[in-house]
C-alpha cells in the first residue's frame, strides 16, 4: 500500500493547481469581459463605448412619432392626394398586390387562379367602408393568409397604394352625380363611358 502522506500531498498540489486556473480556463456570464453602458473606452478612436446610430436607423418606440402612422380605425389620410401619388400607388400595386388581388382588385390574381386561397374583392361593401388606417395596417402587418409588407414597402408607398385602392373602388362604384357632365349624358343615353 502506498504512503498516505504522499498521496495526500499529490491531491493537495492538484487541487491548488486547479484552483489557480479557475479564472483563466472558465468564464461564466458573470465573469466575462464587458463594457458598462456609456462608460469611456479605449477601443474606439472617439473614446466612447456607445456607438452613434447608423443612418436611417429606426429607434425602438420612435414609430409612434411617425407622421405617416395613423390609428387603424382612422379615416385620415396623411399625404396630399395627387396624380403623382396615384400613379406611384398604381405602380406599387402592380408590383406587390396584383399577383394575389388582381389588376382590378377583384381577388382574381395569378396566384389565386393557380389554386391558392382567393383574397376578398376590394369592391365589396365591407372593404369599401373600412377606414384608410385599416387598409394601411393590413398592408403593413398582413391579415389572414397575407403577409405584412412593412419590410418591403416604405410607409409613403403604402399610403400611395391605399390611395390607389380607393380610386379602384371608386372606379366601380362612383355615384352618377359625381361623374363629369359628358360621361353622365352618355350614361343616361345608354352608351358606354370610355
Amino acid at each position: 500500500m502506498r504512503n498516505k502522506p504522499s498521496l495526500f500531498a499529490v491531491a493537495a498540489v492538484c487541487a491548488l493547481g486547479f484552483a489557480g486556473c479557475e479564472n483563466t480556463l472558465r468564464q461564466d456570464m458573470a465573469n466575462q469581459p464587458r463594457q458598462n453602458p456609456l462608460s469611456p473606452s479605449e477601443f474606439f478612436a472617439d473614446g466612447r463605448s456607445e456607438r452613434p446610430a447608423i443612418d436611417n436607423t429606426v429607434a425602438r418606440g420612435s414609430v409612434q412619432d411617425d407622421s405617416l402612422l395613423v390609428p387603424k380605425d382612422s379615416n385620415a389620410f396623411p399625404l396630399p392626394i395627387s396624380e403623382e401619388l396615384l400613379n406611384r400607388g398604381q405602380q406599387r400595386y402592380g408590383i406587390y398586390c396584383t399577383p394575389c388581388h388582381g389588376i382590378q382588385g377583384d381577388g382574381l390574381g395569378m396566384v389565386a387562379l393557380r389554386g391558392m386561397k382567393h383574397p376578398p374583392s376590394y369592391h365589396q361593401d365591407r372593404l369599401r367602408n373600412v377606414p384608410n388606417g385599416y387598409l394601411f395596417d393590413v398592408i403593413t402587418n398582413g391579415f389572414g393568409a397575407m403577409y405584412g409588407y412593412a419590410s418591403q414597402i416604405p410607409p409613403r408607398d403604402r399610403w400611395a397604394i391605399v390611395a390607389y385602392l380607393r380610386a379602384l373602388q371608386l372606379s366601380r362604384n362612383a355615384p352618377v352625380g359625381q361623374l363629369p357632365a359628358e360621361l353622365r349624358e352618355k350614361l343616361m343615353a345608354g352608351g358606354t363611358a370610355k
